[in-house]
């Protein structure tokens, strides 16, 4: 048996790995790729893939005909008893676990026992972390994903980031890490589009708080979940694979401009890696499992100049006819969605007022959530014009609380979701193998992942391969 480290660097594919293999010779993957275990891996998911359902596919050995999860904040009650994630299979089965905001962990489970830490994912609807020690940290975690989810952020949240300063030592931050995020703040003032790398040093900071929980409390079985590659590839993908769309629409300024967004994201992803490796080095009863749950490729895309967002909340929610500020709750969203809740029974009234909106005479697209909960879909984008209508009475933009917001850096989604993922295993006593990849069904990690710890396979999860992982 060995305990595990799970890496999960989202949506990567290994078109992605192999490039930056190539340009970047002396990284940790590409000193130590012929050492791996490597697998293709292939989401059996069915219809529109999004990592609400992929990881949860991940995580629980069932694909997202039998979980049914498909969004984040659901309640999860049900379904966690028929399929619960790997993390609590373990727990239950004596493996002390560690949890760092893998997708659906919210909230924090009643039961502590067996957990030596627990720190939800970034689209909790609470800071609570196990331990408490970690909640200032995810405080600003949960701040810093809100105001960046489109164009990031350029404020500095001084105070909050003052007391987690106080707290440096005792949280993991690393001098190197500090110094490393002091020059970006020079590089935006030099370069301001440079602020979009936010995103990936969000993830910095957060993987030093994962390391020193690691370090010192050195569960059987970890995760630690990291979006900012995939944030990139989403993002940029047409500046660094221009040749990969039949009409390139973005100018040669953009390309230049972002073209090494990618495999910077991979640099942090990558010294994230070195770091672990170099860990398990000294502790060999560690094994370094990374995945993505799915990939990424191109799809054809334009420059986003303006999109339509909700700007205004109270002003959409009354012209809905929720006058109230304290009449609804802001759900955690990712944009252009605007999820709310209700606090009484007006969601009949609401969803009559919903399917009447309109903008410039098209439908606005909604789904009911759970309980009293919509979201609303938005990001209509490079509007020349904005008509908004309410059961065919115009409607002022200002009224309406919407707005066409500038996108600052023009990404458009220029790659997108596809079942083709990986799987990589890292362990020092690897021998150098042969280059080939196999493949593996995404329902396969779990079974393997119980197979290590000799905890027992539920039976709605497929056979575990024991020479997997």
């Amino acid at each position: 048996m060995n305990k595990i480290i799970l890496f999960e660097l989202n949506e990567v594919p290994l078109r992605i790995v192999d490039y930056y293999r190539q340009v970047r010779p002396q990284s940790w993957f590409a000193r130590n790729y012929d050492k791996l275990k490597k697998y293709e891996t292939i989401s059996e998911n069915q219809g529109h893939l999004s990592p609400w359902n992929t990881w949860p596919t991940v995580h629980r050995g069932v694909a997202n005909d039998r979980h049914y999860i498909s969004d984040f904040n659901q309640d999860l009650s049900a379904v966690d008893a028929e399929f619960p994630p790997i993390w609590h299979l373990l727990t239950q089965a004596g493996i002390t676990t560690g949890v760092f905001g893998s997708l659906h962990s919210y909230p924090l489970p009643a039961d502590h026992k067996n957990y030596e830490f627990y720190i939800p994912d970034v689209f909790a609807a609470g800071s609570e972390c196990f331990p408490a020690n970690i909640e200032l940290f995810q405080s600003v975690n949960l701040r810093l994903s809100r105001e960046s989810a489109r164009n990031v952020d350029r404020a500095v949240p001084y105070g909050q980031m003052a007391k987690l300063m106080l707290k440096a030592n005792d949280l993991g931050f690393t001098a190197s890490t500090l110094f490393d995020v002091g020059g970006h703040l020079v590089q935006e003032r030099l370069s301001s589009w440079k602020v979009t790398r936010r995103r990936t040093y969000q993830s910095v900071i957060a993987f030093d708080v994962f390391f020193k929980l690691l370090q010192t409390r050195r569960p059987d079985f970890v995760t630690f979940f990291t979006n900012h590659v995939a944030s990139s590839l989403h993002r940029y993908w047409a500046a660094l694979f221009p040749q990969d769309y039949e009409t390139q629409k973005f100018d040669a300024e953009w390309i230049e401009t972002y073209s090494n967004e990618i495999v910077f994201a991979m640099d942090k992803a990558d010294r994230m890696l070195n770091r672990l490796a170099s860990y398990i080095n000294q502790r060999p009863e560690y094994k370094l499992l990374i995945t993505s749950s799915m990939g990424q490729h191109a799809v054809e895309c334009e420059p986003i100049e303006t999109q339509l967002y909700v700007a205004d909340k109270p002003a959409f929610m009354a012209m809905l006819g929720v006058i109230g500020r304290e009449d609804f709750q802001e759900l955690p969203s990712m944009l252009p969605q605007f999820n709310f809740s209700l606090s009484d029974a007006r969601a009949k009234n609401v969803e009559a007022c919903l399917a009447g909106l309109r903008v410039n005479g098209e439908p606005v697209a909604y789904r009911r959530l759970e309980g009293r909960g919509f979201s609303v879909d938005f990001g209509h984008p490079n509007l020349k014009e904005t008509q908004i209508s309410l059961d065919g009475k115009p409607i002022s933009l200002a009224a309406s609380g919407l707005e066409n917001v500038v996108i600052e850096d023009k990404s458009s989604s220029t790659a997108y979701h596809i079942p083709e993922g990986h799987l990589f295993v890292y362990h020092p006593a690897n021998q150098a193998s042969d280059r080939a990849v196999h493949q593996m069904q995404t329902t396969e990690i779990a079974p393997a992942i119980l197979s290590n710890f000799a905890a027992a396979r539920p039976s709605y999860m497929p056979a575990a391969n024991p020479k997997a992982i």
